[in-house]
Protein backbone atom coordinates (compact mmCIF):
# COMPACT_ATOMS: atom_id res chain seq x y z
CA UNK A 1 0.00 0.00 0.00
CA UNK A 2 1.37 3.34 -0.83
CA UNK A 3 1.79 6.85 1.01
CA UNK A 4 1.85 9.82 -0.62
CA UNK A 5 3.10 12.99 1.19
CA UNK A 6 1.35 15.54 1.79
CA UNK A 7 3.17 18.96 0.68
CA UNK A 8 4.73 20.55 4.34
CA UNK A 9 3.08 23.71 5.00
CA UNK A 10 6.11 25.29 6.72
CA UNK A 11 4.18 26.32 9.90
CA UNK A 12 5.69 22.94 11.86
CA UNK A 13 9.09 22.70 10.47
CA UNK A 14 10.42 26.79 9.55
CA UNK A 15 10.13 29.44 12.68
CA UNK A 16 7.15 32.04 12.45
CA UNK A 17 7.61 35.58 12.53
CA UNK A 18 9.36 37.35 15.74
CA UNK A 19 7.19 39.11 17.64
CA UNK A 20 7.74 42.13 19.80
CA UNK A 21 7.99 40.22 23.04
CA UNK A 22 10.36 37.93 22.01
CA UNK A 23 12.66 40.79 20.53
CA UNK A 24 12.47 42.01 24.30
CA UNK A 25 13.07 38.83 26.11
CA UNK A 26 16.31 37.99 23.39
CA UNK A 27 17.62 41.64 24.83
CA UNK A 28 17.15 40.75 28.46
CA UNK A 29 18.68 37.53 28.14
CA UNK A 30 22.09 38.71 28.33
CA UNK A 31 23.87 39.79 31.58
CA UNK A 32 23.09 42.84 33.78
CA UNK A 33 25.18 45.50 33.66
CA UNK A 34 26.93 45.65 37.14
CA UNK A 35 25.71 48.02 39.21
CA UNK A 36 28.47 47.66 41.52
CA UNK A 37 31.21 49.15 39.20
CA UNK A 38 29.03 52.34 39.00
CA UNK A 39 28.45 52.44 42.42
CA UNK A 40 32.10 52.33 42.69
CA UNK A 41 33.24 54.97 40.11
CA UNK A 42 30.88 57.28 41.73
CA UNK A 43 32.09 56.89 45.20
CA UNK A 44 35.30 57.54 43.73
CA UNK A 45 34.40 60.55 41.77
CA UNK A 46 32.84 61.76 45.02
CA UNK A 47 35.81 61.56 46.78
CA UNK A 48 38.35 63.03 44.28
CA UNK A 49 36.09 65.54 44.10
CA UNK A 50 36.41 66.24 48.06
CA UNK A 51 39.88 65.74 47.95
CA UNK A 52 39.99 69.02 45.21
CA UNK A 53 37.57 70.94 46.96
CA UNK A 54 39.09 70.46 50.27
CA UNK A 55 42.99 71.53 48.32
CA UNK A 56 41.04 74.41 46.85
CA UNK A 57 40.06 76.01 50.23
CA UNK A 58 43.23 75.39 51.95
CA UNK A 59 45.08 77.26 49.30
CA UNK A 60 42.70 80.31 48.53
CA UNK A 61 41.49 80.89 51.97
CA UNK A 62 44.97 81.91 52.93
CA UNK A 63 45.06 84.09 50.08
CA UNK A 64 41.43 85.91 50.43
CA UNK A 65 42.43 86.06 54.30
CA UNK A 66 46.12 87.89 53.36
CA UNK A 67 43.83 90.21 50.71
CA UNK A 68 41.68 91.14 53.65
CA UNK A 69 43.72 91.74 56.04
CA UNK A 70 45.95 94.43 53.83
CA UNK A 71 42.96 96.85 54.01
CA UNK A 72 42.59 96.83 57.88
CA UNK A 73 44.38 99.08 59.99
CA UNK A 74 46.60 97.42 62.68
CA UNK A 75 44.36 97.43 65.81
CA UNK A 76 41.58 95.55 63.69
CA UNK A 77 44.25 92.83 62.65
CA UNK A 78 44.62 92.11 66.34
CA UNK A 79 41.19 92.36 67.56
CA UNK A 80 38.90 90.66 65.03
CA UNK A 81 41.59 89.46 62.65
CA UNK A 82 38.83 86.95 61.13
CA UNK A 83 36.15 90.09 59.91
CA UNK A 84 35.76 91.95 57.11
CA UNK A 85 37.98 95.67 57.28
CA UNK A 86 35.36 98.24 58.40
CA UNK A 87 36.85 100.47 55.33
CA UNK A 88 39.00 99.70 52.54
CA UNK A 89 42.49 101.30 53.92
CA UNK A 90 44.45 102.05 50.98
CA UNK A 91 46.82 104.53 52.53
CA UNK A 92 48.48 100.72 53.58
CA UNK A 93 49.34 99.74 50.28
CA UNK A 94 50.71 104.06 49.81
CA UNK A 95 52.60 103.85 52.77
CA UNK A 96 54.06 99.89 51.75
CA UNK A 97 54.78 101.07 48.23
CA UNK A 98 56.39 104.80 49.12
CA UNK A 99 57.41 104.77 52.74
CA UNK A 100 58.91 101.32 52.69
CA UNK A 101 60.13 101.27 49.01
CA UNK A 102 58.48 98.52 47.78
CA UNK A 103 58.06 100.71 44.57
CA UNK A 104 62.26 100.13 44.38
CA UNK A 105 62.06 96.59 45.59
CA UNK A 106 59.61 95.56 42.85
CA UNK A 107 61.17 97.59 39.77
CA UNK A 108 64.90 95.35 40.87
CA UNK A 109 62.56 92.65 41.10
CA UNK A 110 60.97 93.23 37.38
CA UNK A 111 64.89 94.18 35.73
CA UNK A 112 65.94 90.86 37.21
CA UNK A 113 63.60 88.46 36.76
CA UNK A 114 62.99 89.73 33.26
CA UNK A 115 65.98 89.68 32.10
CA UNK A 116 67.19 86.26 33.69
CA UNK A 117 63.68 84.74 32.18
CA UNK A 118 64.95 85.80 28.73
CA UNK A 119 68.39 84.61 29.31
CA UNK A 120 66.61 81.35 30.25
CA UNK A 121 64.54 80.40 27.94
CA UNK A 122 67.20 82.13 25.13
CA UNK A 123 70.06 79.67 26.23
CA UNK A 124 68.00 76.65 27.34
CA UNK A 125 66.21 76.34 24.57
CA UNK A 126 69.00 76.69 22.16
CA UNK A 127 71.13 74.19 24.38
CA UNK A 128 68.41 71.93 24.33
CA UNK A 129 67.65 72.08 20.83
CA UNK A 130 71.35 70.88 20.38
CA UNK A 131 71.44 67.93 22.21
CA UNK A 132 67.72 66.79 21.03
CA UNK A 133 68.13 66.92 17.57
CA UNK A 134 72.12 66.65 17.20
CA UNK A 135 73.97 63.22 17.76
CA UNK A 136 77.30 64.35 18.66
CA UNK A 137 80.19 62.62 20.70
CA UNK A 138 79.67 63.77 24.08
CA UNK A 139 75.58 64.51 23.71
CA UNK A 140 74.21 62.67 26.40
CA UNK A 141 77.44 63.36 28.68
CA UNK A 142 76.62 66.41 28.38
CA UNK A 143 72.69 66.10 28.93
CA UNK A 144 73.24 64.38 32.18
CA UNK A 145 75.51 66.97 33.44
CA UNK A 146 72.62 69.36 33.04
CA UNK A 147 70.50 66.81 34.97
CA UNK A 148 73.22 66.72 37.81
CA UNK A 149 73.10 70.39 37.90
CA UNK A 150 69.53 69.78 39.14
CA UNK A 151 70.75 67.85 42.35
CA UNK A 152 73.14 69.97 43.10
CA UNK A 153 72.28 72.02 46.18
CA UNK A 154 72.17 75.83 45.82
CA UNK A 155 73.38 76.55 49.29
CA UNK A 156 76.40 74.56 48.49
CA UNK A 157 77.24 77.40 45.74
CA UNK A 158 77.16 80.53 47.47
CA UNK A 159 80.29 80.46 48.77
CA UNK A 160 82.27 80.50 45.95
CA UNK A 161 79.65 81.98 43.77
CA UNK A 162 80.43 84.80 46.14
CA UNK A 163 83.97 85.08 45.81
CA UNK A 164 83.19 84.46 41.88
CA UNK A 165 81.00 87.37 41.31
CA UNK A 166 83.65 89.29 43.99
CA UNK A 167 86.40 88.53 41.36
CA UNK A 168 84.69 89.71 38.06
CA UNK A 169 83.21 93.03 39.73
CA UNK A 170 79.13 92.08 39.56
CA UNK A 171 78.92 91.57 43.57
CA UNK A 172 75.75 93.62 44.88
CA UNK A 173 74.82 94.21 41.07
CA UNK A 174 72.03 93.40 39.15
CA UNK A 175 73.41 92.16 36.15
CA UNK A 176 75.42 89.75 38.36
CA UNK A 177 72.35 88.74 39.66
CA UNK A 178 70.77 87.60 36.51
CA UNK A 179 73.56 85.56 35.39
CA UNK A 180 73.55 83.51 38.57
CA UNK A 181 69.93 83.14 37.63
CA UNK A 182 70.13 82.03 34.42
CA UNK A 183 72.92 79.83 35.76
CA UNK A 184 70.50 78.25 38.61
CA UNK A 185 67.42 77.62 35.89
CA UNK A 186 69.24 76.19 33.25
CA UNK A 187 69.59 72.45 33.99
CA UNK A 188 65.86 72.43 34.78
CA UNK A 189 64.99 74.13 31.69
CA UNK A 190 67.24 72.07 29.02
CA UNK A 191 65.76 68.87 30.53
CA UNK A 192 62.25 70.06 30.19
CA UNK A 193 62.77 71.42 26.80
CA UNK A 194 64.95 68.58 25.64
CA UNK A 195 62.25 65.89 26.32
CA UNK A 196 59.45 68.24 24.21
CA UNK A 197 62.05 69.20 21.41
CA UNK A 198 62.12 65.45 20.47
CA UNK A 199 58.06 64.87 20.44
CA UNK A 200 58.00 67.79 17.69
CA UNK A 201 58.35 66.18 13.81
CA UNK A 202 61.19 66.12 12.36
CA UNK A 203 59.84 66.39 9.08
CA UNK A 204 58.96 69.99 8.79
CA UNK A 205 62.88 70.92 9.80
CA UNK A 206 63.92 68.44 7.08
CA UNK A 207 61.60 70.93 4.81
CA UNK A 208 63.03 73.69 5.96
CA UNK A 209 66.56 72.23 5.22
CA UNK A 210 65.64 71.34 1.35
CA UNK A 211 63.96 74.84 1.14
CA UNK A 212 67.83 76.43 2.01
CA UNK A 213 67.32 77.10 5.16
CA UNK A 214 69.95 77.25 7.37
CA UNK A 215 70.12 75.60 11.12
CA UNK A 216 69.83 79.25 13.00
CA UNK A 217 66.95 80.04 10.78
CA UNK A 218 65.10 76.67 10.87
CA UNK A 219 65.54 77.42 14.94
CA UNK A 220 64.24 81.00 15.30
CA UNK A 221 61.67 80.54 12.51
CA UNK A 222 60.35 77.16 12.56
CA UNK A 223 61.39 75.39 15.55
CA UNK A 224 60.97 77.68 18.19
CA UNK A 225 57.49 78.67 17.36
CA UNK A 226 56.92 75.02 17.46
CA UNK A 227 57.89 74.93 20.94
CA UNK A 228 55.81 77.94 22.31
CA UNK A 229 53.70 75.77 25.04
CA UNK A 230 56.83 73.88 26.26
CA UNK A 231 58.45 77.40 26.24
CA UNK A 232 55.79 78.53 28.00
CA UNK A 233 55.16 76.31 30.84
CA UNK A 234 59.11 76.21 31.47
CA UNK A 235 58.95 79.86 31.69
CA UNK A 236 56.10 80.03 33.99
CA UNK A 237 58.06 77.22 36.57
CA UNK A 238 61.35 79.19 36.62
CA UNK A 239 59.29 82.83 36.71
CA UNK A 240 58.05 81.63 40.16
CA UNK A 241 61.18 80.31 41.39
CA UNK A 242 63.24 83.14 40.24
CA UNK A 243 60.21 85.58 41.96
CA UNK A 244 60.20 84.26 45.33
CA UNK A 245 63.86 83.45 45.44
CA UNK A 246 65.62 85.15 48.36
CA UNK A 247 68.73 82.68 49.64
CA UNK A 248 70.72 84.41 46.45
CA UNK A 249 69.92 88.00 46.29
CA UNK A 250 70.66 87.90 50.61
CA UNK A 251 73.98 86.50 49.79
CA UNK A 252 75.39 88.23 46.84
CA UNK A 253 73.54 91.31 46.51
CA UNK A 254 73.21 93.47 49.97
CA UNK A 255 73.25 96.98 48.84
CA UNK A 256 70.06 98.52 50.31
CA UNK A 257 69.32 100.11 46.43
CA UNK A 258 70.07 96.87 44.85
CA UNK A 259 67.39 94.68 46.97
CA UNK A 260 64.75 92.53 45.33
CA UNK A 261 61.08 91.83 46.57
CA UNK A 262 61.68 89.20 48.91
CA UNK A 263 64.47 90.95 51.21
CA UNK A 264 62.36 94.25 50.63
CA UNK A 265 59.29 92.04 52.40
CA UNK A 266 62.07 90.68 55.11
CA UNK A 267 63.50 94.28 55.66
CA UNK A 268 59.90 96.12 55.72
CA UNK A 269 58.80 93.20 59.13
CA UNK A 270 62.46 93.86 60.82
CA UNK A 271 62.89 97.03 60.76
CA UNK A 272 59.86 98.64 62.63
CA UNK A 273 61.13 96.53 66.09
CA UNK A 274 58.68 96.28 68.52
CA UNK A 275 56.08 98.42 66.37
CA UNK A 276 55.70 96.44 63.51
CA UNK A 277 54.12 97.93 60.44
CA UNK A 278 51.78 94.70 59.96
CA UNK A 279 49.14 96.51 57.73
CA UNK A 280 51.97 97.68 55.52
CA UNK A 281 53.15 94.14 55.30
CA UNK A 282 50.65 92.91 54.86
CA UNK A 283 50.00 95.03 51.55
CA UNK A 284 53.40 94.45 50.19
CA UNK A 285 53.05 90.76 50.34
CA UNK A 286 49.68 91.00 47.91
CA UNK A 287 51.65 93.66 46.11
CA UNK A 288 54.61 90.45 45.91
CA UNK A 289 51.96 88.03 45.60
CA UNK A 290 49.79 89.38 42.78
CA UNK A 291 52.01 89.33 39.78
CA UNK A 292 52.61 85.37 40.25
CA UNK A 293 48.91 84.98 40.65
CA UNK A 294 47.90 87.04 37.17
CA UNK A 295 50.85 85.35 35.47
CA UNK A 296 49.19 82.07 36.28
CA UNK A 297 46.01 82.43 35.39
CA UNK A 298 47.03 84.36 32.31
CA UNK A 299 48.81 81.56 31.31
CA UNK A 300 47.29 78.57 32.84
CA UNK A 301 46.24 76.73 29.53
CA UNK A 302 49.32 77.21 27.66
CA UNK A 303 50.78 75.47 30.97
CA UNK A 304 48.47 72.65 31.27
CA UNK A 305 48.96 72.20 26.93
CA UNK A 306 52.76 72.50 27.60
CA UNK A 307 52.94 69.59 30.49
CA UNK A 308 50.61 67.29 28.16
CA UNK A 309 51.74 67.98 24.59
CA UNK A 310 54.68 65.51 25.16
CA UNK A 311 52.36 62.61 26.42
CA UNK A 312 51.42 61.98 22.90
CA UNK A 313 53.05 62.02 19.30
Amino acid sequence: MKTTDTPSTGTGDLPGPRTAGDVLVKKDAGPAPRKESKREGATLNVFSHGVLIIWAIMVVMPLLWAVMTSFKTDRAIFTSPWALPDKLHFENWSRAWTEAHMSDYFLNTILVVGGSLVGTLLFGSMAAYVLARFEFPGNRFIYFLFIGGMSFPIILALVPLFYVLQNMALLNTLHGLILVYIAYSLPFTVFFLTAFFRTLPTSVAEAAFVDGASHTRTFFQIMLPMAKPGLISVGIFNFLGQWNQYLLPTVLNTEPEQKVLSQGLVQLAVSQGYKGDWSGLFAGLVMAMLPVLAAYIVFQRQVVAGLTAGAVK
